[in-house]
């Protein structure tokens, strides 16, 4: 199960989540996001964990906790909504988004 780490302090680190967790059980996977651009964490980050139980403890036990001088959101993960492909594509000439006849 997946949990969702936000309101990060910028400095967080993948290790500082997976430390974080690893009080309640065994971490599979921790990530902080950062922008693929620039290198700089969004503030939010991913933990998996592999049993449901100790995903549930972390989530009852860190949600409204402090994390290096801010207070963390902790919820279970949502699945991406996937975004409309019309939505990617510039409009007028060369758009690709009329019909032609």
């Amino acid at each position: 199960m997946k949990i969702y780490v936000g309101n990060l302090a910028y400095s967080t680190t993948s290790e500082d989540l997976r430390e974080l967790c690893e009080g309640y059980g065994e971490v599979t996977s921790a990530d902080v996001i950062s922008d693929r651009d620039s290198g700089r964490s969004k503030g939010f980050g991913f933990v998996e964990m592999t049993e449901e139980e100790a995903t549930k403890k972390a989530i009852e036990g860190l949600n409204g906790s402090e994390l290096q001088g801010r207070t963390i959101t902790v919820n279970e993960a949502k699945p991406r909504e996937s975004r409309p492909r019309s939505d990617s594509r510039g409009g007028g000439y060369g758009g690709g988004g009329g019909r032609r006849y």
